[in-house]
């Protein structure tokens, strides 16, 4: 039986979920893709938000059989655990990467949010060609974030960093 994945058609949250459900092979299908801005319609998913069983309704959803999951941090772990993908030896690797990808964020937000602080912008692009070379030295030795095995920590670089890279590269051009 295949399980439930609900939630936007969008990138952000169920993206490293749907991941790592492809990663492990796992057999689902995906719910409430709400069309294209600006004609959203979320009738579908308003209309059995509070009949599916859920403890807390909310986007994103993982429903397996009997065990019905909301929020993202809780499916993921869940799912992690389930195909043995969040060993304690890469825990460690995965917490450094995790933090390094935070300060990454926190650095291109800072730049965005201090009204474009040309001091500010210049300094940050200075800096980031070396940050991103940083991760490819380390991710290019690797198979996975956590050396050679895949662990669900992706999650958070893939939030952290992808937004980033992508935000810095309009950045610089507008």
């Amino acid at each position: 039986m295949a399980m439930t994945l609900g939630y936007w058609h969008l990138h952000r949250l169920a993206h490293v979920v749907r991941l790592l459900l492809e990663c492990t092979n796992s057999n689902y299908e995906e719910k409430y893709r709400i069309g294209d801005s600006p004609n959203y319609d979320r009738s579908q998913w308003l209309s059995k938000k509070f009949k599916l069983g859920l403890d807390f309704p909310n986007l994103l959803y993982l429903i397996s059989g009997a065990h019905k999951l909301t929020q993202s941090k809780a499916t993921l772990d869940s799912t992690a655990h389930k195909h043995n993908v969040s060993g304690e030896t890469e825990k460690i690797c995965m917490a450094v990467m995790e933090n390094r990808a935070t300060d990454t964020a926190d650095d291109f937000v800072r730049v965005c949010h201090r009204h474009h602080s040309e001091k500010m912008k210049s300094q940050y692009l200075k800096e980031i060609p070396e940050n991103m070379k940083l991760y490819s030295e380390i991710l290019g030795t690797r198979t996975w974030c956590a050396r050679d095995k895949l662990t669900y920590g992706l999650r958070r670089i893939s939030a952290y960093i992808s937004p980033a890279a992508s935000s810095h590269t309009l950045y610089v051009q507008g």
